[in-house]
């Protein structure tokens, strides 16, 4: 791996904690606009939606530069559409990041042929 899939690795973990976190605060906004006269839905939503499609775009953009099998792009993506998933993401995204920099520093230095 090079340091540009090292960097998009590191924009989708970026990414991934704080559209879990959107997650989570959309479903607790949810439970109380049908609970209580309180209705933050609207700007939730679309925080939370926008977190999404940035995602989905690094995401993309991380499985052509990694080039991923299918099996690991699909557990990223459903990781995304889990409430706690990002979370989960995040920490498997900053393992493989740290591994695709350590590799493209060792190539660089001439320590492995690839």
């Amino acid at each position: 791996m090079d340091l540009k899939t090292a960097a998009a690795l590191r924009r989708l973990r970026l990414v991934s904690a704080p559209e879990a976190v959107s997650f989570l605060i959309l479903l607790v906004c949810s439970v109380l606009k049908r609970t209580t006269d309180f209705n933050a839905v609207p700007v939730m939503g679309a925080v939370h939606g926008v977190l999404f499609v940035l995602y989905v775009l690094f995401w993309a953009d991380a499985w052509n530069r990694a080039r991923w099998p299918l099996g690991t792009a699909a557990l990223y993506f459903v990781l995304s559409v889990l409430p706690t998933g990002g979370f989960f993401a995040e920490r498997k995204l900053r393992r493989e990041a740290e591994d695709a920099v350590i590799a493209a520093r060792a190539r660089k230095e001439g320590v492995v042929n690839a």
